[in-house]
């Protein structure tokens, strides 16, 4: 079992001069899910290289047990730090894609060629396909075969526009994930702020914020038993 996580290289979060990247719970939880499973574990992104950490998801109170599990992985910080570059990554040998969420992706994987011809492939090949928090964004220019968005017609989670609103970042993100993916025909749905909410929908698998992290991990795991 073979899974690609691919992370955010983008660390600015838009005009504030504070900084973003990934969020690290929803890094740390599937990993380890991951890794527990007995998963072959392959970690891209961008630029390659040690990808940007989001502060307020590595502050005291941002801690899980999860996160406390990395930090003292030696063998995993060290994998974090060494990610491939998108660019030179196919789908030959992997199972499933997962991409980890923080504000990063708005700005980078939303956008990135490379990131939508690594989705596209593995939705043509039916390999399962996941995505939580704000990483759904990386479906904004994906499209299925029949020339459709990826998400049109299917039920969709991610960041809500209320939880986006309660970290005050409204104004400062290139755009609402939740708006997004219904503008591409996605049938979003939404738990409750900050609880976990994980949907299904054929191959391809959503979490709506970092709680939901671990479960889109192990909705992932059904998908390749």
């Amino acid at each position: 079992m073979n899974i690609l996580m691919v992370l955010t290289s983008h660390d600015t979060l838009g005009d504030t001069g504070k900084k973003t990247g990934f969020w690290l719970e929803e890094f740390a939880a599937p990993y380890f899910v991951f890794k527990d499973a007995g998963a072959t574990i392959t970690l891209a992104s961008p630029k390659g290289g040690q990808p940007p950490i989001d502060p307020m998801s590595d502050s005291d109170d941002a801690q899980t047990d999860d996160t406390r599990r990395f930090k003292d992985d030696a063998a995993a910080q060290k994998h974090l730090a060494s990610t491939l570059k998108l660019s030179d990554v196919n789908i030959d040998g992997f199972d499933a894609i997962f991409y980890p969420g923080g504000h990063g992706p708005l700005w980078d994987l939303a956008e990135d060629s490379d990131s939508k011809r690594l989705i596209e492939a593995f939705a043509a090949a039916d390999l399962p396909i996941g995505a939580v928090c704000h990483a759904p964004a990386v479906f904004r220019h994906t499209n299925s075969a029949d020339g459709k968005p990826l998400v049109s017609g299917r039920r969709v989670t991610g960041f809500t526009n209320t939880e986006e609103d309660g970290v005050g970042l409204t104004d400062v993100v290139p755009f609402l994930v939740e708006d997004m993916l219904k503008a591409n025909g996605g049938t979003y749905e939404k738990g409750d702020d900050w609880a976990s909410f994980v949907l299904r929908d054929g191959k391809l698998v959503t979490g709506q914020n970092p709680a939901s992290s671990a479960a889109a991990a192990r909705e992932m795991l059904t998908l390749l038993k």
